[in-house]
């Protein structure tokens, strides 16, 4: 099979074929000033859908929330599904920008929080729907299927699998390769690449801590559930150091920990919120194991007046990008993007993008592009502070529009036209 990105004219088809700029910077910023929470992506998802049917592809929309997929049968050739995410974070934006989010909504729980596109999926779903104006303007250059997956609730880990379970592949062809990207704090125009592991497997727990409550004055007539959360919170550190073998990468994080709403008062519950991140599922059993263990020992060891409640609320797994995908990808970014391409490292942050392609079979590769203007990076190189640099889920992480927007529109096209047939 002849693949299209093994065409030396794959340069020339996407310079005639990209799309005016302009308009696609200006949903960017009202993507960026309208951030929505997971599963709250109403706003975003209808743009989308607007734009995809005035384009032309078949739409489907509501999939597993406000999931959104766009169909481009054209010949016959490979099926290339192509995923952007779309919701935000719960962040109060202090990048001062002329278009940053004041936003403020209710989340799930019906508190009153700040939201902020702190992760980048704006530049994703701009970048998506740009290159879609391109593919589909393209289409006498190539043969297959399009699939354009923009998917609600990523930052929930959950939202892939909801729309797996609502029969997305009953709507849509089943892919033969997944692909997708994500901005990083890396130098804008650059594009980066790995095979094998990229992104690790993330947990989530709900934890609450019942205690016996009472006075501040009188702590010897009550179990102190705070206490006893502070406890666990220090032994859960020591899983990694004293239970993990030493070289493997593993995360235990408490993010959150709330109890009581007075200091003479001691509350009779204690609520902690936790993250764990591994690659090795050996290592991320032994971590979950050690983490039910290690609560549960510490309440038993205080006397509290109940087991402590322990909810595994989120899994994602990790993503291991397929070598042979990426064998193929380096080759048209590579001549595509010349010294602009170069090798990712692997991080410990999590995606939930590649169950779109276990639940099938298929192969998938996530890559990532850089926000960071060129010249604000070159001085932090120089200077010796990259690391002081807003990286992703900062109040201050302002990706740089261009050549930001330009480099997921191109990089997306160039990894679709990568495996779809070439027309003659």
């Amino acid at each position: 099979m002849q693949l299209l990105g093994q065409n030396n004219a794959l340069r020339d088809i996407i310079n005639k074929h990209r799309p005016d700029l302009e308009p696609y910077e200006s949903i960017y910023r009202k993507i960026h000033s309208s951030p929505e929470l997971s599963g709250q992506e109403r706003q975003t998802s209808t743009l989308v859908a607007n734009h995809l049917q005035h384009l032309g592809y078949e739409v489907h929309t509501d999939i597993g929330g406000y999931g959104v997929a766009g169909v481009l049968q054209n010949g016959n050739g490979p099926t290339v599904l192509l995923r952007a995410d779309m919701d935000a974070l719960p962040l109060e934006e202090k990048t001062g920008l002329p278009y940053a989010s004041n936003r403020t909504v209710k989340n799930k729980a019906g508190a009153k929080v700040p939201v902020m596109h702190a992760c980048g999926h704006d530049t994703h779903v701009t970048g998506l729907m740009g290159s879609a104006e391109l593919l589909i303007a393209a289409r006498e250059h190539w043969l297959g299927t399009l699939v354009l997956i923009f998917q609600p609730a990523e930052e929930e880990l959950s939202g892939a699998q909801a729309m797996i379970d609502d029969g997305l592949y009953d709507k849509v062809p089943k892919p033969d390769v997944v692909l997708a990207q994500h901005v990083m704090r890396m130098k804008a125009g650059t594009v980066g690449i790995r095979a094998g592991r990229l992104l690790t497997a993330s947990d989530a727990f709900d934890v609450k801590i019942y205690g016996r409550g009472g006075h501040g004055s009188s702590p010897q007539t009550c179990v102190d559930p705070i206490v006893i959360g502070a406890a666990i919170i220090t032994r859960l550190q020591t899983i990694v150091s004293r239970e993990i073998t030493p070289g493997e990468l593993a995360i235990v994080t408490c993010g959150s920990i709330n109890a009581g709403h007075a200091p003479n008062i001691i509350p009779d519950e204690c609520d902690l919120q936790l993250s764990v991140r591994s690659y090795d599922p050996n290592v991320r059993e032994r971590l979950n194991t050690a983490i039910k263990r290690i609560i549960e020992a510490e309440c038993d060891a205080s006397g509290t007046p109940q087991k402590p409640s322990i909810k595994h609320i989120f899994t994602a797994p990790a993503t291991i990008n397929d070598e042979a995908t990426v064998r193929t990808l380096l080759k048209t970014f590579g001549s595509y993007f010349g010294n602009n391409l170069v090798e990712t490292e692997p991080a410990a942050a999590s995606e939930d993008f590649s169950i779109l392609a276990t639940a099938v079979g298929a192969p998938y590769v996530m890559w990532n592009f850089g926000g960071v203007d060129e010249r604000v990076w070159d001085n932090a190189v120089k200077d010796g502070k990259l690391d002081e640099l807003p990286g992703n889920h900062s109040p201050f992480f302002a990706p740089v529009i261009q050549p930001t927007i330009g480099t997921a529109v191109d990089a997306m096209a160039v990894g679709a036209l990568t495996f779809l047939r070439q027309s003659t």
